[in-house]
């Protein structure tokens, strides 16, 4: 089953170059290696510095939270961060 990935500002431009606009890019990975947030990161070549948000099915989480098949995915880049660090509670497994 796939992870669901969705990404925003300059990490959709990374993973394809030649996407233009402002919408979101999507796509899904099949990674029996990915179990965690930090190892998604490292599968897609993005620098721990170069995304302020992670999202897991629409709970802000950190790098160690782990991924499951069917989850859906969300990451924002360090020049779109957003107040959710004052607001919420970020989700670890560790």
């Amino acid at each position: 089953m796939p992870i669901f990935i969705k990404l925003f500002g300059d990490l959709r431009k990374k993973v394809d170059p030649n996407i233009s606009g402002t919408t979101s890019l999507r796509f899904e990975i099949n990674d029996a290696e990915v179990e965690r947030i930090e190892d998604l990161l490292k599968k897609l070549n993005f620098a721990e510095n170069e995304v302020s948000h992670k999202f897991v099915n629409g709970r802000y989480v950190g790098l160690k939270k782990k991924i499951h098949d069917g989850d859906k995915v969300t990451l924002f880049p360090r020049n779109m961060a957003l107040l959710y660090k004052w607001y919420f509670t970020r989700e670890e497994d560790e």
